[in-house]
């Protein structure tokens, strides 16, 4: 469970840039546009055995056509995030399979801001970014963090991944104060999914992300636990996304993320452990071996095995490693 506040060949037309619309809405702006965009690999890096065969004891709940229909999905889709400061945002999604651009996000001081940085995720590059060997590595990190994310069973065997489709313990609310992202009154989110998306700010990015609208989610925060895809689309969308201080674990794991002179004197190194501090750092993380850490770390290298590949270089541990700072 995360800890950090506010987952058939695809044949996509590439339409050329026509149509420009604009309109204010209260505060926002939001705007369409249509682009040119690229058609995301076809995904065919494990097989449904393979799948079936990493998670022998998994709930009903988690098919291998769920994963690849997530993966098509969210491939669709790619967002530009442009940040003022640490505290401004505009955030541009586009679909893919029509050309078409929206702002779904505009903080209302946005209209005075100039941007401080400004970057695009690509949901396409999961697992498809590098070469076979670095890709199947990305694939057995995510795996395996999903794996232990919703295992059940004794430590030590990784037969039990993909089990719980939602927290054991439902009663605590995940809820944090977040001016983009309110909680709705009566909504519980706790985790949820392969990642056990956790909290309101989560739960509203993520929507905002997937659907262009945060509401869908922060309103309906069970439909993760009821729609397999959108629950794989979550898990994806949480390993692609960098957030304000954290890299993405996707950029970890293909070796585009190298820390800075903070991340170096705080003992984070590129590799599988910076995978597991982007998601749960203060509870795994600077603390020596522990039972949780060694879990991912034993999937790791399990599904490593299992894939075909090696990671014979892997920083696997954030023992010694401070988690972020919120």
């Amino acid at each position: 469970m995360k800890t950090n506040l506010p987952s058939i060949k695809l044949i996509f037309l590439l339409l050329p840039a026509l149509l420009l619309l604009s309109f204010n809405c209260g505060s926002n702006t939001a705007a369409t546009t249509v682009i040119k965009t690229k058609a995301p690999a076809p995904f065919n890096l494990i097989t449904e055995k393979q799948f079936n065969d990493l998670f022998p004891q998994r709930n009903a709940f988690y098919t291998y056509a769920a994963f690849i229909k997530a993966i098509q999905k969210i491939s669709a889709i790619q967002v530009k995030v442009s940040r003022h400061s640490i505290s401004s945002y505009q955030y541009t999604r586009t679909d893919k399979t029509t050309g078409k651009s929206a702002i779904v996000r505009q903080d209302a001081d946005w209209k005075t801001a100039t941007p401080d940085s400004t970057f695009t995720v690509d949901y396409g590059n999961f697992c498809t970014e590098k070469d076979v060997q670095t890709n199947k590595k990305e694939l057995a990190a995510f795996l395996a963090n999903v794996a232990h994310e919703t295992r059940d069973g004794d430590f030590g065997k990784y037969q039990y991944g993909l089990i719980f489709t939602r927290e054991i313990d439902t009663s605590n609310t995940y809820i944090a104060p977040n001016d983009a992202y309110p909680p709705v009154a009566g909504n519980r989110y706790y985790g949820r999914g392969p990642i056990q998306l956790s909290y309101n700010g989560n739960y509203g990015k993520a929507s905002n992300f997937i659907f262009g609208d945060k509401n869908i989610l922060l309103k309906n925060p069970k439909m993760i636990e009821n729609d397999p895809v959108l629950a794989f689309e979550t898990a994806i969308w949480f390993w692609m996304t960098p957030e304000t201080t954290k890299p993405s674990a996707h950029d970890v794991m293909i070796g585009k993320w190298q820390p800075n002179a903070t991340d170096k004197a705080e003992g984070r190194t590129p590799g599988f452990g910076m995978t597991v501090n982007i998601i749960n750092g203060p509870v795994e993380c600077n603390k020596g071996d522990n039972r949780s850490m060694n879990d991912r770390i034993g999937f790791y290298q399990f599904f490593l095995q299992k894939l075909g590949v090696t990671d014979p270089n892997c920083a696997c541990s954030c023992g010694k490693m401070m988690p972020y700072h919120y």
